[in-house]
């Protein structure tokens, strides 16, 4: 099948986006304002109006990770410029590890699951969105990049970036088995680093930590709105031994460090802070590659979860979410405290 346009257009540019834009030389929120300033100086009137919502309007919260028809601008709507300055906007939140994720999830397996179902226009590299929530630079305001298999929402007041959470990234297939693509693994980092914790744990430390043979289909949170604490099953730092504990910082840093280093230093401490000692691993399904698994990584503030059950284990879906504060809530909650609302 041929490579439409859409895509042969992306790798052309990418080279380009990448020597076009500078390191990152300033504050993570005034980069990411600037940005999205551009971005939406860039879009005609009609665009503008798909593409823009209110931080307040309930869209901010319609998220989801399965191909479905979307509110927001996707890059298949944008001119070839257009394109670059979303993804120059998508560049200013995520690290360079993270942007290879994202950007593989949404042109390279995209494509290469097109091709494999032949299922157009459902499988669709061009139908991925960004939408701006407020005026960039303003407080509260907030962005996403959303389609399917990923979802990036970060919300910020004036002077910085307040949450980056729900953060999700999927992968089908999680392994590429041929084509030019052959032996891509997006998201092989999280899988063998948690297998690595897995089979790492002693007898005794698999009767708490390794918790049923059979793996749930699917990420337990799924699209909630809220992610709330689930029962803490599975076995705690604080009963694993050093080595087992560097592995699980390691897996951590792996979700933490999609995203660009302050923002990233950032909420690793925060997560730390909360008690390192404080944190279970859980893991269900089989130990062996290319079967059935799951995982998840729980502490006081936090939740992440590995989850690799569907087309025979070949299709993986992988979420982290801040209990208090994903799409901003502590921002919103102070905004509706600090500014007048009519009834």
């Amino acid at each position: 099948m041929k490579t439409p346009r859409f895509v042969a257009g992306f790798f052309c540019t990418l080279f380009s986006l990448f020597s076009i834009l500078p390191a990152h030389a300033g504050s993570p929120a005034a980069e990411m304002a600037a940005a999205a300033d551009k971005f939406l100086a860039s879009l005609t009137p009609e665009q503008r109006e798909k593409g823009t919502y209110a931080f307040t309007n309930a869209e901010r919260f319609n998220w989801h990770f399965i191909p479905k028809p979307r509110n927001g601008l996707p890059f298949k709507e944008m001119t070839a410029p257009q394109q670059e300055l979303g993804r120059a906007l998508l560049r200013t939140g995520l690290s360079p590890q993270g942007f290879t994720k994202a950007t593989n999830v949404m042109l390279v397996v995209e494509q290469v699951l097109r091709d494999l179902e032949n299922q157009a226009p459902r499988r669709d590299p061009g139908l991925y969105y960004v939408t701006v929530f407020g005026k960039p630079g303003e407080s509260p305001w907030g962005w996403r990049v959303e389609g399917h298999h990923l979802a990036l929402n970060f919300a910020l007041d004036a002077n910085d970036v307040i949450s980056v959470t729900p953060n999700f990234i999927g992968s089908n297939p999680a392994e590429v088995a041929q084509g030019p693509h052959q032996g891509l693994r997006n998201l092989g980092a999280e899988e063998d680093l948690g297998r690595k914790l897995a089979t790492s744990l002693t007898e005794e430390q698999r009767k708490t930590g390794l918790i049923t043979t059979d793996a749930p289909r699917d990420i337990i949170t799924g699209n909630s709105r809220k992610a709330s604490p689930i029962e803490p099953l599975g076995i705690p730092a604080s009963k694993l031994t050093k080595a087992q504990q560097d592995v699980l910082q390691s897996l951590l840093k792996e979700y933490v460090f999609r995203f660009r280093s302050e923002l990233a230093e950032r909420d690793l401490k925060k997560i730390q802070s909360a008690g390192v000692e404080k944190i279970y691993f859980t893991w269900a399904g089989s130990l062996e590659p290319h079967q059935g698994h799951y995982y998840r990584i729980q502490g006081p503030t936090f939740l992440m979860e590995y989850d690799c059950t569907q087309n025979n284990a070949n299709h993986v879906h992988t979420v982290w979410r801040d209990f208090e504060n994903d799409f901003g809530d502590d921002l919103l909650r102070r905004h509706y405290e600090q500014t007048p609302h009519a009834n």
